[in-house]
């Protein structure tokens, strides 16, 4: 069988990488299990991983097991890494998801949870710290079963659980109750059949049915363990093992490679390095592969523009912080490429026919946006090596967004928090040597449409060009994002200048009439006109971003600000007070939920107003509270309220100077 390549997927102190550790141990992979507070772990190996006992970066390493070859990444559990995960999850084949027994299920399990059905990807269910004094083993299985799915079985049990003694114990599918073997059949009509009828059915029978749906991700096991004592973790290794052993399929090997790189990093001597998870055909050194972005191509496209090729200088085997020269990579194998200089991840590796259509649902989605904008500042003198090491952070993780204003000389970059601020610090510090300082987080706001309107540009002057656009620009839905359509023939503008057009309008979009992103709207091509002999190829990229700004003008836009649901428990007797705090914070609370001597209230917040909470929230619980917070979307925000932002470069409303600026006389 090839390798299959597992993700180890949790939130922040849920036990994930201690669990990744016991795994290698078990496996005879490492002689004794790395503690994350004695910072000698496998998979955290940077410095300032160790030196902060959090993961930062993914990190992947293989181990042998019940004659399955697994290859593990462990991903990092901090909310201001999510993005790291979100690239990880383009290179599984299955995940096991931690959940701490103290904790239970939290807002990014939930957050987690959704990819991995969105992705249909197989999933193990793993409920660790069982040995923790007051855990709640029991309670955590059924809020997994209510939040999650129903669609659970569990293959151990817990003895003396919240004790540091406890144990688990295998369970037999024999004893698995008459509810649950019928959830295990349920989807297999012949087996389901036979057993309702009475008939004895073979546990060899039952067990291959349960492995089936498993890994057609419509099952999922779950698993009690205490990672730090090493219990329960030989019981989750079996399961992958036992699943995945008995599958009929494998990786395809075929002339044509495909595969998806899902993290960049930088190497002094060697330049870029793309981990790339091959999913079909192989690679090699000195090997000539095509690279492009991952999504559908334009179908007004005769050919695939976006196609790159480069040449491989070097594979080399990935095992957490080091790496050794492989040659070759078939697949199922996941390696480090050398020689993709103008790669980027969640680019394609070879054919995009050929990968699982399940990562373009991840392609056209985010997990969670970076919410929060910071600028960047250097030592005088320092600009050009602040803006290089910038551009490779971004190419690692392209939600940062570089954004230089020229005229102001600022450098700007989107963040998900203040953990992050801290980590890029320290890259941009050990890497290049470069003391910056980062401004105080401001959030991102969006723009939208108040109306719809059209906007219109016929640049004809001065000769020789000649570009006419008309677009009509609608508002959508909340949550709707963009979406464009052309109902102009070929003999009004070519189609290959209609593709100028859809792709200048997006870009145009990230800068509103307020400096923020405009959202929320449809912009259709309703007329135009190129010209035979007049208009050159890059008229059209030209006139299209003043025909949108001239829309919008005409459309006015309304300011929208990112908002957080919160989840509140607590005592009853604050029940009041913290519905005062949400209405404080412009929030809306939904009715409170008196339950057990607590008070359980849901809430809409904006982030604005609420990045401070969660520490007043356990100053005023004594941190016996429970908060949870996720991104919810954008919603209408009062101007006077909200905030502008500076703009980049010439505004196309300015036309004489942006057709000056664009035809290089600026």
């Amino acid at each position: 069988m090839g390798k299959i390549n597992i993700g180890v997927l949790a939130y922040v102190d849920a036990g994930k990488t201690t669990t990744v550790e016991r795994m290698l141990h078990l496996s005879g992979a490492i002689k004794q299990p790395g503690s994350v507070d004695a910072g000698n772990t496998q998979t955290d190996w940077l410095a300032i991983e160790r030196a902060r006992g959090i993961s930062v970066r993914s990190s992947s390493i293989g181990l042998r097991y019940g004659g399955a070859e697994i290859n593990i990444v462990d991903t990092p559990g901090h909310m201001d890494f999510t993005g790291e995960v979100e690239r990880a999850l383009l290179a599984l084949d299955a995940v096991v998801l931690v959940v701490s027994a103290a904790e239970g299920v939290q807002s990014q399990t939930e957050l987690f949870w959704r990819a991995i059905r969105e992705m249909r990807l197989p999933c193990f269910l793993f409920v660790n710290k069982v040995d923790r004094s007051g855990c709640d083993a029991a309670g955590v299985d059924g809020e997994i079963r209510r939040i999650l799915s129903p669609d659970v079985v569990a293959l151990n049990e817990v003895d003396r659980a919240g004790e540091a003694g406890c144990t688990a114990r295998h369970r037999p599918l024999s004893e698995l109750s008459e509810d649950e073997t019928l959830a295990v059949c349920e989807r297999n009509e012949g087996l389901a059949t036979r057993f309702l009828d009475g008939e004895a059915v073979p546990e060899a029978e039952i067990e291959a049915e349960l492995w089936r749906r498993v890994r057609e991700g419509t099952l999922f096991p779950l698993l009690f363990g205490a990672a730090a004592r090493g219990v329960g973790v030989d019981g989750l290794l079996d399961a992958i093992a036992r699943c995945f052993c008995s599958r009929g399929d494998a990786e395809k090997e075929t002339d044509e490679p495909s595969g998806v790189i899902y993290k960049i990093e930088h190497d002094d001597k060697m330049g870029k390095v793309a981990h790339v998870r091959l999913f079909a055909g192989s690679i090699k050194n000195r090997g000539v592969v095509s690279v492009r972005p991952l999504g559908k191509k334009d179908e007004s496209e005769e050919e695939d523009t976006q196609a790159i090729r480069e040449k491989i200088t070097q594979i080399r085997a990935v095992s957490g912080g080091r790496k050794s020269d492989a040659g070759v990579a078939h697949a199922g194998d996941i390696v480090a490429v050398y020689g993709l200089e103008r790669a980027r991840a969640g680019y394609v590796v070879g054919d995009p026919a050929k990968l699982p259509g399940r990562l373009l649902a991840l392609a056209e989605r985010r997990l969670a946006p970076p919410l929060l904008s910071v600028k960047v500042s250097a030592p005088e003198g320092k600009q050009s090596e602040l803006l290089e090491a910038t551009t490779k952070l971004a190419d690692e993780d392209p939600l940062l967004d570089c954004q230089w204003n020229p005229d102001e000389r600022e450098l700007s970059i989107r963040i998900m928090g203040p953990i992050q601020i801290e980590v890029l610090s320290y890259l941009i510090r050990e890497r290049y040597g470069l003391d910056v300082a980062f401004s105080k987080p401001v959030v991102i706001y969006k723009e939208t449409p108040l109306a719809s309107g059209v906007g219109y540009e016929e640049y004809t002057m001065p000769k020789p060009c000649w570009a006419i656009v008309k677009l009509q620009i609608d508002p959508l839905p909340r949550g709707a994002g963009y979406a464009f359509e052309s109902r102009v023939r070929d003999d009004r503008i070519l189609y290959r200048y209609q593709h100028h057009i859809a792709t200048a309008v997006p870009e145009t979009l990230k800068q509103g009439l307020m400096g923020w992103e405009v959202t929320d709207l449809k912009v259709t091509l309703i007329d135009g006109e190129h010209h035979a002999q007049h208009t050159h190829n890059m008229d059209f990229f030209l006139a299209t971003p003043i025909a949108v700004m001239d829309g919008l003008r005409n459309c006015g836009t309304g300011l929208l600000e990112p908002i957080l649901k919160m989840r509140l428990s607590a005592s009853e007797e604050l029940g009041g007070r913290l519905i005062g705090d949400v209405l404080a914070m412009r929030g809306e609370a939904g009715n409170p939920v008196i339950s057990g001597g607590e008070v359980h209230i849901e809430a809409l917040v904006p982030v604005a107003t609420s990045m401070d909470y969660p520490v007043t929230f356990a100053s005023l619980t004594s941190g016996r509270g429970k908060i949870k917070t996720e991104f919810y979307g954008y919603k209408e925000c009062p101007v006077e309220l909200g905030a502008t932002t500076e703009r980049r470069g010439v505004n196309p409303l300015d036309r004489a100077k942006w057709i000056l600026a664009k035809r290089g006389a600026v």
